[in-house]
């Protein structure tokens, strides 16, 4: 008796610690399909449900607020800018958060393609890295043409953020050990670099032991 109760003790003992260990071990899992430029394997740890409006919302949030800081484009533009720009990023997201692209971006290491760039085009809009007072001299020359004056902006920040995403693929560095932490019972980050870029990872527990990425901090 005393050995079966032991046996059950250090059974228990060892589900606990995988319990616990679990979020690390995917952490692992993730890494190693990265390294080996493993897009599928990759992707199988993503719950895009969750992560695709968890990543709008980053986005849309961060633009009303650069916006705020631009009274002047703000008043020209109105509403219909806030609804373009907020159409624009849904679908950005929606086709570049997908499966397969994000399969072909760990397989090429980051290789821009069209889906990608209207991205990174979407996230330097929303978080003021480029300069929206030209929409304000753009307008004014189109007579507030606001459809051709977004459209024409926004080839212009693709053609630019496409350049910084060809930079950091060359040059940018991966963190050779990212930050684990949980951040609640079903809550794990990865905090680190991502060619050049500073990212936080966040996954959630689905069930006991499985874990899934549902968002990912932008910069």
């Amino acid at each position: 008796m005393k050995k079966l109760t032991t046996l059950i003790v250090i059974i228990g003992l060892a589900l606990v610690a995988y319990f616990f260990a679990s979020p690390y071990y995917t952490a692992y899992q993730m890494k190693n399909a990265y390294d080996a430029h493993d897009g599928d394997a990759l992707v199988a740890h993503i719950d895009f449900e969750q992560l695709q409006p968890n990543i709008k919302q980053q986005l849309t949030t961060r633009f009303d607020i650069t916006l705020a800081q631009y009274p002047l484009v703000s008043q020209l533009g109105g509403e219909p800018l806030t609804q373009a720009a907020n159409e624009f990023i849904t679908l950005a997201v929606d086709k570049a958060l997908t499966a397969d692209n994000i399969s072909d971006l760990i397989t090429t290491q980051g290789q821009a393609n069209q889906a990608t760039k209207e991205l990174a085009a979407a996230w330097a809009i929303a978080t003021n890295k480029v300069n929206l007072q030209h929409l304000i001299q753009d307008l004014i020359i189109q007579r507030g043409d606001l459809d051709s004056v977004i459209k024409n902006q926004i080839q212009h920040i693709m053609a630019q953020q496409s350049a910084e995403l060809e930079a950091h693929v060359q040059s940018g560095e991966d963190s050779a050990k990212p930050k684990l932490s949980y951040c609640g019972i079903n809550c794990f980050t990865l905090s680190g670099q991502v060619k050049g870029y500073p990212l936080t990872i966040e996954m959630q527990r689905q069930g006991l032991v499985e874990w899934k990425v549902v968002n990912v901090v932008l910069p």
